[in-house]
């Protein structure tokens, strides 16, 4: 039986826009995701998160479900759109009431809240004044941070700036496949350089509070692995890596961007809009670093500008999503984060897996999901026996939801949600983890 550490924070995730619904209720604003889901061959099936999970009603239930299963942290998002409707200005009481309410009921349960600030609901004012890609939003996004601050300080002790920026920026504004859609690179890495100046803010908010509590930030990091040894693989390999790693990475722990990758920008005119003191900014010190691990990417060399690299297809078998299952790629990772940007206290802040779920006789047989999960833990803990402090690991994702541009179609949860009556079913990923939990208290 895997042993972790006594304190070890097991805990699960969700995010606003992908579970909450009510967008419309009690003077929430609109979000790029409503804008974008609303267009016509943005989304599969043309979902949208207008009722999602329902989870703004009925995260009472949702709450009890998590005590039920033995979960002692929920890392969940604030909606931006909620707090401030028009991004900035006057602060909503009936958004941040509602999020007063789900503290209250986790605080009741004995579960930690684990609050992300950004997990991709823009206010589309903001982006109608020009989003990420303009450095006045970055702005924008420390005045709402410290408002959220202020208001939370007291019930919360650990917070997350950002979820993914990698996504936000690159699925959002390079390849438009996310929220807003839009399909130009050098925008791309200019939004990717003001989140992350905007997590540096948001970061010195905090510290300007003088909380006792803990900030960090969540980065999604994939391994790249060469298809080969040859030469051009490898340095194809070294570049994604640049790109989707070491970007993000070397900023903020490191205050500068990794010189090849700036090299290789500067050859398509998309270099990062850096301003003076910056970088000092967004490599201010953390508490922690939050990890999202799905996969490992295989990657060769390319002909196509400016990264020259192109994907390969996975050994191993696949998930839904078509993403390798490759647990070793979690250990390896642990492992280069400690070695390469730390010391410093991990968190995995969201792992899972997307399954064809099939309702059977009331259950859901997902046994490939437990096995996804129970491998994935071994890893953890191989990293944790090396002396990576690693604090704690979120099942992605509580519930199935709305799963950006593929809808309703995809399901991640370890609890069925079915969206017709929104009626829950602890699936049979959920047991196992209900016992693995008591397993780990006993």
């Amino acid at each position: 039986m895997l042993r972790f550490p006594k304190e070890f924070q097991w805990g699960a995730a969700t995010a606003s826009y992908q579970v909450e619904g009510a967008v419309s209720e009690d003077g929430r604003g609109e979000s790029i995701w409503d804008r974008f889901s609303r267009t016509p061959g943005k989304v599969q099936n043309g979902d949208t998160g207008d009722t999602a999970c329902d989870h703004y009603h009925r995260f009472p239930e949702d709450v009890k479900l998590m005590a039920d299963i033995g979960i002692k942290a929920y890392r969940f998002s604030i909606a931006w759109p909620r707090i401030f409707p028009d991004g900035s200005g006057r602060a909503n009481p009936e958004g941040l009431d509602f999020y007063s309410r789900l503290l209250d009921e986790l605080q009741a349960h004995g579960i930690q809240p684990v609050p992300t600030l950004y997990h991709w609901d823009l206010p589309q004012v903001l982006e109608d004044k020009g989003g990420w890609p303009h450095r006045d939003t970055a702005y924008y996004f420390r005045d709402y941070a410290a408002h959220v601050f202020e208001a939370f300080r007291d019930r919360v002790s650990m917070w997350i700036t950002h979820n993914e920026p990698w996504c936000a920026s690159m699925l959002g504004y390079g390849f438009g496949v996310h929220a807003p859609g839009k399909q130009d690179f050098p925008a791309a890495m200019a939004a990717a350089h003001h989140l992350l100046l905007s997590h540096g803010l948001a970061v010195q908010a905090f510290r300007g509070l003088e909380s006792t509590g803990q900030i960090g930030i969540t980065l999604n990091l994939t391994p790249q692995y060469p298809a080969s040894d040859d030469a051009d693989d490898r340095a194809a390999a070294r570049r994604a890596d640049g790109f989707s790693n070491r970007w993000f990475l070397d900023p903020v722990f490191r205050g500068a961007y990794p010189q090849d990758m700036l090299g290789v920008l500067a050859e398509v005119q998309a270099a990062p809009p850096i301003e003076d003191d910056d970088l000092r900014v967004i490599s201010a010190p953390l508490d922690f670093l939050g990890v999202n691990y799905y996969s490992r990417a295989i990657v060769g060399h390319g002909d196509q500008p400016p990264l020259h690299m192109e994907m390969k297809p996975p050994v191993y078998p696949v998930t839904k999503m078509d993403w390798e299952v490759y647990p070793d790629g979690l250990y390896r990772l642990l492992m280069r984060l400690h070695e390469d940007y730390g010391p410093i206290p991990l968190y995995v802040t969201e792992n899972g897996a997307c399954y064809e779920d099939t309702m059977v006789s009331g259950r859901v047989h997902d046994q490939a999901r437990t096995q996804y999960l129970q491998s994935h833990f071994a890893a953890a803990l191989r990293a944790i026996e090396q002396g990576v402090p690693l604090q704690g690991y979120y099942v992605w994702s509580l519930l199935d939801n709305f799963e950006w541009a593929h809808g309703y179609e995809r399901r991640f949860g370890i609890v069925h949600v079915d969206f017709a009556d929104q009626k829950r079913t602890l699936k049979d990923s959920a047991l196992w983890y209900k016992k693995f939990l008591g397993q780990q208290l006993g």
